[in-house]
């Protein structure tokens, strides 16, 4: 099993926490961004730099998942994609998308877009707080413990 990591839009909070599991699990933790990223030196985690332009990261992360990988991302989209190569998604609020609630997610997020799209002012998701921080570990501790 390797993790991936949406990296992009990922909160650094969370960055931290995978660092420090990559490291006790000694899991491979790629992190994927159109920008250079810094990672603390481990065998265990890269960086990869795709190239700048629209869903490239997002492309090169379901060209690379494997069945059984884990991918840390918010997008909705990318966590389809996943989840129809057999992998898990998980969202740095803590919350893991699964085939079950995959339809109503999309259709929401495709509502939403509709909506800025013909000018209604729509605001953004919460700001990431320390309780979301909290059930992203717990919840990705819990499912390294049923990996191993």
């Amino acid at each position: 099993m390797k993790i991936w990591v949406d990296a992009d839009a990922c909160p650094g909070v969370i960055k931290e926490i995978l660092f420090r599991a990559a490291q006790r699990t000694q899991i491979m933790t790629t992190l994927v961004a159109n920008q250079l990223l810094r990672v603390p030196p481990s065998p265990w985690i890269r960086a990869l730099q795709v190239p700048g332009g629209f869903d490239v990261a997002d492309d090169r992360i379901v060209q690379e998942v494997e069945p059984g990988d884990l991918v840390i991302t918010a997008d909705i989209p990318l966590a389809a994609q996943v989840i129809d190569k057999q992998a898990h998604a998980l969202n740095p609020r803590g919350e893991f998308y699964t085939p079950e609630n995959m339809r109503e997610r999309l259709a929401m997020r495709n509502l939403m877009e509709e909506l800025r799209g013909s000018g209604v002012d729509i605001s953004g998701p919460s700001s990431f707080s320390q309780s979301d921080r909290a059930a992203f570990a717990a919840q990705l501790d819990r499912f390294l413990a049923r990996q191993r």
